[in-house]
């Protein structure tokens, strides 16, 4: 956990000094915008071939890669910082976007194995409190490190944080993979068709997988979209907001909104645990963060926006930690499957909004295309959550012959299941 919290340091702190020095490099907003999409791009079609992958090599053997190739990417950026052509940028890109996905694909399909799965929404709970200090540690202290050593430094610590995370995978060796699927062969034509009964696979399921996860990988892209408009948006507002310090302003946010995400896992792991809840808490969380972000854009004074922030926050790391324990309870086989579609839809979906939020924002306010985009979040979840109302409803079974659910009769016709007293 620790070497992940470094390594996602360095990528955040990485993501606004690389940002920063392509501009420099290519003189153009186009041309920053042209790379992003290429890191995207590749993100999204290693998301394409990453279960295929997890099948063929150990989840292990394909985190070290990852950070390895990324660390070399980040070490020959870091030599050639004063003079990088934009083709060796641009092979750099492409290895950083496909590396984090390849390797967050294989961590989240194998933290059932390495933790159990009883104690997977607890791991989830403390991956996404790493994640979200690493946001706000990386933002915060990228403008020093640049300023102090320039992007040479900036690339360097990245890079030793990638190193750092291999070597902790090189001397810990965890078990990433498991032996056999979690259902018993013995037992899967009955437990797997339950399974799939409860699932929803007759509803519609592609390629043999449940039709509910697969609605929920595209609820989960929908919300990646809406999120890059937020992503967006927030710089624009910080300069009208502060025009003295939006820095300031953005780190306030980004801050109570890492709060709120730490306050997720401490809710979720003393109340039902993130094993319990299912499509519908993710539905359900998916709206209170849509529309928390767009409350944070109505202009509400300091303590309200710290508040919402908060809230959306909270919102994010629950659905985070509900939606990824929800794909790992899937067979192992199917897991890095699961979570391949995953990061090709959360990949294509957030760069998608980036370019058309980019250029609904020419024309028209912050709130609305804030609201918009988050709205189609909202509207998203909505349909999931009437699935699965609708679903249980169907699989409920029907009271029998004779009488009301749960009351029988014995064998002289006296009823049964019910008090014979009066008013009973």
């Amino acid at each position: 956990m620790s070497a992940t919290a470094v390594s996602a340091y360095g990528n955040y702190l990485n993501l606004i000094a690389l940002s920063l020095f392509s501009y420099e490099v290519t003189g153009t907003a186009f041309g920053v915008g042209a790379l992003m999409a290429t890191r995207l791009g590749s993100g999204f079609l290693a998301g394409l071939v990453a279960g295929a992958l997890s099948a063929r090599v150990t989840r292990r053997t394909v985190m070290i890669c990852a950070d390895v190739a990324q660390g070399i990417a980040m070490g020959v950026l870091a030599l050639s910082a004063p003079r990088t052509p934009l083709w060796l940028l641009a092979c750099a890109v492409v290895v950083l976007g496909a590396g984090n996905t390849f390797f967050s694909v294989a961590l989240r399909s194998a933290v059932p194995v390495m933790v159990g799965q009883e104690a997977r929404a607890r791991a989830n709970g403390l991956l996404v409190t790493a994640r979200s200090s690493a946001t706000v540690l990386g933002f915060a202290s990228a403008a020093p490190v640049v300023a102090f050593g320039g992007y040479a430094l900036a690339f360097t610590v990245n890079g030793v944080s990638f190193a750092v995370s291999a070597v902790a995978l090189l001397a810990l060796r965890p078990r990433t993979d498991g032996e056999r699927d979690d259902v018993p062969a013995e037992a899967g034509s009955r437990e797997g068709a339950a399974s799939r009964s409860r699932t929803g696979s007759g509803w519609g399921g592609v390629a043999g997988l449940p039709a509910v996860l697969l609605g929920m990988i595209l609820l989960r892209g929908v919300d990646a979209l809406a999120s890059a408009s937020h992503n967006v948006a927030l710089p624009v507002v910080a300069h009208d907001t502060a025009p003295s310090g939006p820095a300031v302003f953005m780190t306030q946010f980004w801050v109570a909104w890492a709060v709120g995400t730490v306050l997720a896992h401490q809710v979720l792991k003393r109340g039902k645990g993130g094993t319990a809840w299912g499509e519908r808490a993710f539905a359900v969380g998916t709206c209170a963060m849509s529309l928390s972000f767009v409350a944070a854009f109505t202009g509400p004074p300091a303590w309200v926006l710290v508040a919402v922030a908060v809230s959306a926050g909270f919102a994010d790391g629950c659905t985070e930690i509900v939606y990824t324990s929800r794909l790992q309870a899937a067979p192992d086989r199917q897991r890095s499957r699961l979570f391949g579609l995953s990061a090709t839809a959360e990949q294509s979906g957030f760069a998608l909004g980036t370019v058309a939020a980019a250029a609904a924002l020419e024309a028209s306010p912050a709130l609305a295309v804030v609201g918009a985009f988050h709205g189609a979040a909202v509207c998203g979840a909505l349909v999931l959550l009437l699935f699965t109302v609708g679903r249980r409803r169907i699989g409920r079974p029907k009271p029998p012959l004779g009488g009301r659910q749960g009351e029988g009769k014995d064998t002289h016709g006296t009823r049964t299941g019910r008090s014979s007293l009066p008013g009973a």
